[in-house]
């Protein structure tokens, strides 16, 4: 989980690797006037997000219920998304990628192709809810190596998990 630049694609994709476990992009996941929506540089609501955030949760039923688990890069930034995911499947964790807001600007702004313009990092900011106490997780420095991330992350799900 993180706001848009945060690596979460990146450190994502490895940890899968790392686990051996599937590996699925939420941004797949967003109807075709989420996309729109957000390339037009207008950010989305929750009534926008409803569907993408439902979709998120079957995967993640079919994920628990197959006993294959999974990996998912999801900015997941409010902690009432969060509560649907933990509700979908025993043993949901999360990995807070933290960024500094000028770093994910910097980010997004490099990214060709995505969606997501940097003008829409402030509405991420907004939005994130950071992991409560309560939340089974664990929170990182995003703005360090991928492979050290992916470190600390397998070593918090043998730990917590």
């Amino acid at each position: 989980m993180g706001v848009s630049g945060s690596g979460k694609s990146t450190v994502g994709r490895l940890l899968a690797d790392r686990l051996a476990v599937p590996f699925v992009e939420a941004d797949d996941f967003h109807p075709a006037a989420n996309r729109a929506k957000m390339a037009a540089g207008r950010p989305l609501d929750d009534e926008d997000r409803k569907p993408w955030l439902l979709s998120l949760t079957d995967w993640i039923r079919e994920a628990t219920a197959s006993g294959r688990g999974g990996v998912m890069a999801c900015s997941a930034l409010r902690y009432e998304y969060r509560d649907l995911f933990r509700r979908a499947g025993a043993g949901v964790l999360f990995l807070h990628l933290a960024l500094d807001r000028a770093s994910a600007e910097r980010r997004v702004a490099g990214r060709r192709g995505h969606f997501m313009p940097a003008r829409l990092v402030d509405s991420q900011y907004a939005a994130l809810e950071p992991l409560r106490p309560d939340e089974r997780g664990v929170t990182v420095d995003a703005a360090a190596d991928p492979q050290s991330i992916v470190d600390q992350a397998s070593s918090a799900v043998r730990a917590i998990g």
